[in-house]
């Protein structure tokens, strides 16, 4: 076993309510009260609360919680926020970019910070106080502050945009590191508003957030600028990115966003990668299961390879539909065609496959088998055998080449950090934050070439719908 993904934080536990102190959790949160947010922990949670009764298959579910949540170092990707006045506080600040919303990377942004006399949190509609942030004609963006808790932080995105608002700054309400805002689980998702959200967003300091609202408390005008032009490097020409997804189409709103982009997003990637401009490779996370329980049904049917590799179930219930193990093994079908059609020197066809078994292998038509994927498989052109000797032997009590080297690189090395919110879109080394959209990623991408190094697509006007 790796004994790097052996060792979970002895602090770690569970907590229903309040915060959860998973030392990961401390990092990444879709608001307080919630158990939050590594892949399929809303699934893995589900599935806890129902297997209570079994003791094995809680102290397994237990495992993967504990072991998805303590892998290390989870990076909270930050921009620059200046305060160009008052005097008082001008100053360069950090902030962090929350994982929703449109990031405006290579770009800045000014505004005026507005803090509502009322709905300070932003957890209902601003039009139900007949509010409005909308900026007058040739005037500035209102950069609206609104205060942490209460509600998820995409809704409060959500109801600043409604109301106008250029921008949203949420201020903690404690003094501690900044965390990454991320979207709700499937199960508390509102799949209506999420996808629409496509103003920036920024958790900033409790202190950050006392200072400007006594200024405005004053009469104060409060003017910031935000700033993503150095949020990823731009070394050179090419830019190296990575997407770590997943095959399950049956993960709520998550999956679909994820389903919708690969489809969006094929014709670009394959652009970018034909002409070099890009080096593109896909990556899938799994588990492992305790050596204890490698025998016990709920690893038999999670788990490949006698426990090494796992996945949450589809379903959350072990007793019906998918099983763990159906996705781990598609997960690594696709992992595969991407490595051999990397090596046939065509890596961009992994966009067709995944598009295509999305398309074609779903799991509520009972298509999502190794016989669909075969068909795409040979639809594409590449012979089957080659991706089955890639799989090897599901049932053999030896590692996975593909999966243990998933498993590596997972595991965040310099300012990259660990891999724990799926999806998870890598650039140049720095995890994407933001709508998994195909404008808003291509944006990022493009932000991270050498200046008068940009591809075709990147210059011409419209690229960013």
């Amino acid at each position: 076993m790796n004994k790097a993904w052996s060792v979970c934080n002895s602090r770690a536990w569970l907590r229903v309510k309040g915060r959860v102190p998973v030392e990961a959790a401390l990092t990444v949160s879709a608001e307080r009260g919630s158990i939050w947010t590594f892949p399929d922990l809303g699934h893995l949670y589900s599935s806890l609360k129902m297997k209570m009764k079994e003791k094995v298959g809680f102290l397994v579910c237990v495992w993967f919680v504990l072991c998805g949540c303590c892998l290390g170092r989870f990076v909270v990707e930050k921009n620059s926020l200046r305060v160009t006045s008052p005097d008082s506080i001008k100053e360069v600040y950090e902030c962090a970019i929350g994982n929703f919303g449109v990031p405006q990377y290579g770009g800045t942004m000014v505004g005026i910070v507005m803090y509502p006399k009322t709905n300070k949190k932003s957890c209902k509609n601003f039009s139900d106080f007949d509010i409005s942030f909308k900026s007058k004609r040739g005037g500035m963006p209102v950069f609206l502050l609104v205060d942490r808790g209460d509600c998820y932080f995409t809704l409060k995105a959500w109801n600043a945009q409604q109301a106008g608002a250029g921008a949203i700054l949420v201020a903690d309400d404690r003094v501690e590191p900044l965390i990454t805002m991320d979207t709700p689980e499937e199960e508390d998702a509102k799949a209506d508003y999420l996808q629409d959200i496509t103003i920036p967003s920024a958790l900033i300091s409790k202190s950050l957030g006392d200072s400007i609202k006594k200024e405005l408390s004053r009469g104060e005008m409060v003017n910031i600028n935000l700033d993503w032009k150095e949020a990823l490097p731009h070394p050179d020409e090419r830019v190296e990115y990575e997407f770590w997804t997943n095959s399950n189409d049956e993960c709520g709103p998550k999956c679909e966003s994820q389903r919708e982009f690969v489809k969006n997003f094929k014709g670009a990637a394959q652009i970018l990668e034909q002409k070099g401009y890009t080096q593109f490779t896909p990556h899938y996370i799994t588990w492992y299961c305790p050596e204890a329980f490698t025998l016990s049904k709920q690893c038999k049917s999670q788990c490949i390879n006698h426990g090494r590799y796992c996945a949450p179930d589809p379903e959350q219930d072990f007793s019906k539909g998918y099983d763990g193990k159906d996705v781990v093994l598609q997960n690594l079908r696709q992992a595969c065609f991407y490595k051999v059609a990397n090596e046939s020197g065509k890596p961009w066809l992994w966009w067709d496959y995944a598009t295509d078994f999305a398309i074609r292998c779903p799991m509520r038509e009972m298509k999502y088998t190794k016989e669909c994927a075969d068909q795409v498989i040979k639809s594409l052109g590449f012979d089957v055998k080659q991706i089955e000797k890639c799989v090897g032997d599901p049932e053999a009590d030896s590692h996975n080449p593909v999966l243990k080297a998933e498993q590596d690189t997972q595991i965040g090395k310099g300012a990259r950090g660990d891999v724990t919110i799926l999806p998870t879109l890598v650039i140049n080394n720095r995890q994407y934050r933001g709508k998994l959209e195909k404008g808003a990623v291509l944006k990022a991408i493009c932000s991270g070439f050498e200046e008068t190094t940009e591809p075709a697509i990147c210059l011409t006007e419209g690229y960013f719908p």
